[in-house]
C-alpha cells in the first residue's frame, strides 16, 4: 500500500523542429490519437501516480486543456502550465507549483516522477519498478544497457576512450524522485542558472540535477527498449511498428 503521494510531471513543450514539421510532436497522430495521448493515458490508469501536470507551450494551454484533457477525460491532469526556454525551465515551473502549494492535493513530502511527453510506451509495470526503487533510494531513472559499443571523441574528433559496454546506459524517463529533494536540487540549480549558461555546462536530465547539487547517489532502473522518445520522423515509423504489436494493441485498449 502506498503512504506517499505520487505526481507526474509530463513535459509536452517542445516543437516540431527536428520532424520537420510545423506541427509540434506531441500533438501529431500516431493511430489516430495525438502522441502525447498515450503517456497520459498510461498514467491515468495508474495505481501508482496519484496526478498530473502538464507542461506546454504557453500558447498551447488553452488548446490542450480543451483537445487533450477534456477530450480524452483525463482527470488525472490538475493542471496545464507553460514551460519555459528549456527543459529545466519547465521541469522548474512545475516543481514550483507543487512546492508553492498550487496542486489541488498538495504533495510536499512524497515522490516526483518527471516524463518526456515524446515518450509514447510508457507502461504500468516502469511505473511500478522507478515507483519500488524511489522509495529505496530517493532517486532513480529509467533506462537500459547500451547494445552498442560507445566511444567517447575528444575535441577534434578522435575516439580517445572506449567505455565497458556493460557499465553503459540509455538514460530514459520517467525519473523519480523524493518531492523535497528534487526541489532543493532545482533551487541550487537555478541560483547558479546564469553561472552554467556561461561556462557552457548544459542540464540534459533531472537526474545530473541531482547529482550536481545534492550529491545524492541516483539508482538506475530498467525501463524498455520500447520506450523511445520520438525526435525524428523515422522514430514515428518505429513507433507505428511496435503499435502494430499485439501487446501494445491490448495495452492501449485498442
Amino acid at each position: 500500500m502506498r503512504n506517499k503521494r505520487c505526481t507526474a510531471i509530463v513535459l509536452a513543450a517542445g516543437n516540431g523542429s527536428r520532424m520537420k514539421s510545423d506541427v509540434a510532436k506531441q500533438y501529431m497522430l500516431l493511430q489516430d490519437k495525438p502522441l502525447i495521448w498515450y503517456a497520459l493515458h498510461t498514467i491515468e490508469e495508474s495505481s501508482v501516480i496519484d496526478d498530473c501536470i502538464l507542461v506546454t507551450g504557453a500558447e498551447d494551454i488553452s488548446y490542450v486543456q480543451k483537445e487533450i484533457v477534456t477530450r480524452y477525460g483525463f482527470r488525472k491532469v490538475d493542471t496545464v502550465i507553460a514551460g519555459g526556454e528549456q527543459r529545466y525551465d519547465s521541469v522548474w515551473n512545475a516543481l514550483q507549483v507543487i512546492a508553492g502549494g498550487g496542486m489541488s492535493v498538495p504533495n510536499t513530502d512524497g515522490y516526483v516522477f518527471i516524463h518526456d511527453g515524446a515518450r509514447p510506451f510508457l507502461t504500468e509495470e516502469i511505473l511500478r519498478r522507478i515507483y519500488e526503487a524511489v522509495k529505496e533510494s530517493g532517486a532513480c531513472v529509467t533506462g537500459m544497457p547500451t547494445k552498442d559499443t560507445i566511444k567517447i571523441s575528444d575535441e577534434e574528433g578522435y575516439a580517445k576512450q572506449t567505455p565497458d559496454r556493460k557499465n553503459v546506459w540509455q538514460i530514459q524517463t520517467p525519473q523519480a524522485f523524493e518531492t523535497r529533494l528534487i526541489t532543493d536540487a532545482y533551487v541550487k540549480l537555478m541560483k547558479r542558472k546564469e553561472e552554467r549558461n556561461a561556462e557552457g555546462i548544459g542540464i540534459t536530465d533531472d537526474a545530473m540535477v541531482v547529482e550536481n547539487f545534492t550529491g545524492h547517489k541516483v539508482k538506475l532502473v530498467q525501463g524498455s527498449y520500447e520506450n523511445i522518445k520520438i525526435t525524428t520522423p523515422e522514430d514515428l515509423v518505429i513507433a507505428g511498428a511496435f503499435l502494430k504489436d499485439r501487446k501494445f494493441c491490448n495495452f492501449f485498449d485498442f
